[in-house]
């Protein structure tokens, strides 16, 4: 393990904890699993892995309602399996980043049990957000703020404060004006960082700072719109970045250590995350919620690389992660669908599958040619798609509740990973998983893929082989479209040509060293090629 910014030109596997490896067969994911499958996650090629988190949790969000930050969830394993897991994973090669969810707590959190059970404006309360109701005997919420998950963002207690949850009511907002949580959070991150963890992502890193006068919003429109957002009251405001600062001071202290923050912000604002006293890199979503159209490409591809290169930080990278639609069912959608927007129950007939693989092979090699690094979400190197038909009685998002039964929410991109083709939960564990796998999981199953040379997973390992053997290394890039033809070029490394338009076209002159499917003279519709000059 070499003191280099690694995490500049890294693959990154992203590892939703309770659906990726069971080893005891209680149904949930956990550490040992991971263990387990770190020779495979070696050969397929990554640098490093993201384990979502771990800690104890009531679990009413997936883990992102942590209980207790310096500790693990004993569905999961325990510390020291945990330290196990970070020496195994850098004997192999592979660097470890976990998630760090400091926007709120848990309602189960010791801090959040003595704000409930201490008086109105004690210092307890201080550290968490409580406000006075609006109306007779302040009933209604404070403000007309709506929850991400749905409904209010307040919730009432017995002596009649409210309290602040921008996510699920389980999930109370710190106060981050208060110096107790900030130095709380100094050494959180010193505890992990002491174990060997090689960096942090951060959840929610756009959200912590709230106005402090709670303004109602005026445009309903905007409430939850943090892209677009301008003095929004709980979205990206200015003191954000006097919290990334301090987080940077206390990551200096160690060689070799890096952050990457969720913030769903506008590109432009983006950049002012990854000045260099503040994160080494921050997702960037705009790829991901792009269109299959070359022109939009260019467009989010040409805003990454200048808004990371202006503050001297690197570009990432990403397709689909644990919150999002699945990428090789988005591109499946009908021209002109809203992926955001998509119902998730009744007929999905018209969906076209073939078509969403196809251009899933294809937005690999452009994502995994460019500049920067690349975060991979767990299966998608098998191709795996949305789950749409899961039985409402196993359904764990917090949206479904919170929308009374009418968005299902993200549970369809968090099935259980298949890894063999028969047994109760294909090979996740030795037991039924926690949400099951359709039957069609079998067909996309790792013991199936790993000898078939054209399957999903074969095209992963020789995109990421060839990746670590060619394009480490310049910043530079140049991108070109020619009537829906997307060229991406580098001063070394293959040249990256996809066509996104609906009829084939010449295939440009060089050597084809991969290609998203056989070829044969011209390069059809939805197909990517690499390029060389010679070999």
């Amino acid at each position: 393990m070499t003191n280099t910014e690694w995490w500049r030109t890294a693959v990154v596997y992203q590892i939703y904890i309770r659906s990726f490896a069971d080893s005891d067969g209680d149904g949930i994911g956990d550490i040992n699993g991971i263990r387990n499958r770190l020779g495979y996650l070696r050969s397929l090629g990554v640098d490093a892995i993201w384990i979502t988190p771990w800690y104890p949790s009531p679990l009413l969000d997936g883990g992102y309602d942590v209980s207790d930050y310096r500790n693990i969830n004993e569905l999961f394993g325990s510390l020291d399996e945990a330290a196990t897991l970070i020496e195994e994973a850098h004997d192999r090669g592979i660097r470890v980043i976990i998630d760090l969810v400091p926007n709120h707590t848990s309602w189960d959190h010791e801090w959040f049990r003595e704000a409930i059970a201490s008086a109105k404006g004690s210092r307890a309360r201080s550290r968490y957000h409580f406000a006075k109701g609006k109306g007779w005997r302040g009933r209604r919420p404070p403000t007309n703020w709506q929850s991400v998950f749905g409904g209010s963002t307040w919730e009432r207690l017995s002596d009649g404060a409210w309290y602040l949850h921008i996510f699920d009511k389980s999930q109370p907002d710190l106060n981050w004006e208060n110096e107790e949580v900030q130095a709380e959070f100094d050494e959180i991150i010193r505890f992990w960082l002491d174990r060997g963890v090689d960096g942090l992502r951060i959840d929610v890193a756009h959200g912590m700072i709230k106005d402090p006068g709670f303004p109602d919003i005026r445009d309903r429109s905007a409430m939850l719109d943090s892209i677009n957002a301008e003095d929004h009251p709980f979205w990206d405001r200015p003191g954000i970045h006097d919290i990334n600062r301090r987080w940077r001071a206390v990551l200096d202290e160690y060689d070799d250590r890096m952050m990457v923050a969720e913030a769903w912000v506008n590109s432009d604002r983006l950049r002012d995350y990854l000045r260099p006293d503040e994160y080494h890199q921050s997702f960037n979503f705009d790829l991901l919620s792009a269109p299959w159209d070359a022109d939009e490409f260019a467009a989010a591809i040409e805003r990454a690389v200048t808004n990371a290169e202006v503050v001297g930080a690197s570009p990432t990278w990403v397709l689909s992660n644990h919150d999002v639609m699945r990428h090789v069912t988005r591109y499946a959608l009908p021209e002109g669908a809203d992926w955001r927007r998509w119902p998730v129950t009744g007929p999905h007939d018209i969906l076209d599958e073939e078509l969403g693989r196809r251009r899933a092979r294809s937005a690999v090699m452009i994502t995994l040619a460019l500049p920067g690094s690349a975060y991979l979400y767990q299966g998608e190197e098998l191709g795996l798609p949305e789950v749409w038909d899961l039985p409402e009685h196993v359904l764990d998002d917090p949206t479904w509740e919170r929308t009374s039964h009418e968005e299902r929410g993200r549970d369809g991109c968090r099935v259980p990973v298949p890894w063999t083709t028969d047994g109760p939960s294909l090979g996740f564990g030795e037991g039924d998983a926690w949400l099951p796998q359709p039957p069609g999981f079998a067909l996309l199953a790792v013991a199936r893929q790993a000898d078939a040379p054209e399957s999903m997973l074969a095209h992963y390992r020789r995109l990421l082989a060839r990746r670590r053997d060619w394009l480490l290394g310049d910043q530079s890039v140049v991108i070109e479209v020619d009537d829906q033809v997307l060229t991406i070029s580098r001063e070394s490394g293959p040249r990256c040509v996809v066509n996104m338009g609906d009829q084939p076209v010449s295939l440009p002159s060089g050597v084809v060293v991969e290609a998203s499917e056989a070829i044969d003279g011209t390069l059809p519709p939805d197909c990517a090629v690499w390029l060389a000059t010679g070999e």
